[in-house]
């Protein structure tokens, strides 16, 4: 009995000791387990890659590129001599003020969570919650705040296209009211509605890279607005020749540039998708160019300058919903459209109908992103990224009477909202400058300064 004692008492420090061991081991092995599982975890979440966020960083520089200079350029000359001055700057501020509301709120209620299909709720307020990490649906290879950036500079874009058809006649001060007011009535929630998590793209409507948030907003708003401020002194009897046109090229020719980050840069990725996006994109704007020049031949007599740079224009904007969702077939037949039907738009019908759009925004970008949008109904293909097929891809109507819908809902709403919007600053502060500063030039009469002194 004794001899078992003692042979317990030697085993029994060795067994305390496995204890003590298998215990730290178990302990120590708990965080070990934890960090597999973070490991698991953040090997699922999304990742940002640094060749697709160097891509979408030079698009947002791109898309900026578009309202300053190239915009602004290209509606600056296109406006007299006394005019020019205040014509860019309205780009100029566009871009600036657009900004600080995007960051502050506006890309919150953009692409926030929804709240019932309408809009997005305010928890990104002040950019909270969007950093450096990737968001699943918003970008996943890229980081959440170049995602917020690259569309930041779609809605400093889409009010400043607005101003070209109120050029020469309205008030700096109510320019300011009405593109701030319509940015959060209009174009946030419009974006949610078709980019955001919002009804129209629960629908199944489809806009690649803004042919109906950009142009149909902007060319709704543009006919609305420059029919409620009346024609300028003059038109249509009194000649108003652009003042530079060279000008205008250079503009039209960085609106060009700065589109292929636009369109290719809406595939949010270095990847086939924005290389087909760039390759339809330049040759929709390069087939729209030639018709339209032909096209003025045919019915001026001589191919202008002004309507190689608008039917450009008009191919950019008529590509731009379905530049990441067709071929180069489709992709030809949508700059032969748009080459037709906004010339005839611009040169027949805005005559014909009397309204005053000072540089052609209804006819170039309101009719050219309607008409893109419906073409997508016929061209998209799943075979080019598309989420689903239009009509001549065996897609049947589903694709076409969502895309119908959408250009429908969308027109109506922003003119419904613009009209009550510019009504209410009419009323408490005036729209129109007086007949006296309109004839003496608004960069004199708004700004106090000359774009030349000859």
């Amino acid at each position: 009995m004794s001899w078992h004692l003692m042979s317990l008492k030697k085993v029994l420090p060795v067994l305390l000791i496995c204890l003590t061991m298998l215990a730290g081991g178990l302990a120590l092995n708990v965080p070990y387990v934890a960090a597999e599982e973070a490991a698991a975890e953040a090997a699922a979440a999304p990742k940002a890659d640094s060749g697709d966020t160097a891509w979408i960083l030079a698009s947002s520089a791109l898309v900026m590129l578009m309202t300053l200079p190239g915009l602004a350029l290209f509606y600056g000359g296109l406006t007299r001599q006394k005019n020019p001055l205040s014509t860019i700057l309205h780009s100029f501020i566009c871009l600036c003020l657009g900004s600080v509301a995007w960051a502050v709120f506006g890309y919150s209620l953009s692409f926030g969570p929804d709240v019932g299909g309408v809009i997005g709720n305010l928890d990104w307020f002040m950019l909270k919650g969007v950093g450096a990490e990737p968001h699943s649906t918003y970008g996943p290879t890229i980081p959440h705040m170049l995602f917020m950036v690259f569309q930041l500079m779609f809605a400093a874009i889409t009010p400043a296209l607005i101003t070209g058809a109120l050029a020469e006649r309205i008030r700096f001060s109510s320019m300011l009211w009405f593109l701030g007011i319509w940015s959060v009535v209009v174009y946030y929630p419009v974006a949610h509605w078709v980019w955001g998590g919002g009804w129209l793209g629960a629908m199944g409507a489809l806009d690649f890279a803004g042919g109906t948030v950009v142009h149909v907003t902007c060319g709704m708003a543009a006919l609305v607005a420059c029919i409620m401020l009346g024609k300028r002194q003059g038109y249509p009897n009194t000649p108003m020749p652009p003042h530079n046109l060279p000008l205008t090229l250079l503009g039209a020719g960085l609106l060009w540039f700065g589109w292929f980050g636009f369109n290719a840069g809406s595939s949010l990725g270095a990847n086939g998708q924005a290389v087909s996006a760039f390759v339809a994109t330049h040759i929709a704007a390069s087939v729209a160019t030639v018709v339209w020049m032909l096209i003025e031949w045919a019915h001026r007599g001589k191919p202008t300058a002004l309507g190689a740079a608008s039917g450009t224009i008009a191919g950019l904007a008529t590509i731009t919903p379905v530049a990441g969702f067709v071929s180069l077939g489709p992709a030809l037949i949508v700059g032969l459209v748009a080459g037709c039907i906004c010339y005839f738009a611009v040169s027949i019908l805005k005559p014909a109908l009397g309204f005053d759009d000072s540089l052609d925004v209804v006819g170039v970008h309101g009719v050219g992103g309607a008409t893109g949008c419906l073409l997508g109904g016929l061209f998209n293909s799943k075979a080019m990224g598309s989420p689903a097929d239009g009509l001549f891809y065996g897609g049947g109507f589903t694709l076409m009477g969502a895309q119908i819908t959408m250009v429908l809902a969308v027109g109506a709403f922003t003119g419904i909202a613009t009209f009550i919007i510019l009504k209410i600053i009419d009323v408490i502060i005036g729209i129109r400058v007086t007949a006296d500063e309109e004839q003496e030039g608004l960069d004199v009469s708004q700004h106090g300064e000359k774009a030349y002194h000859v």
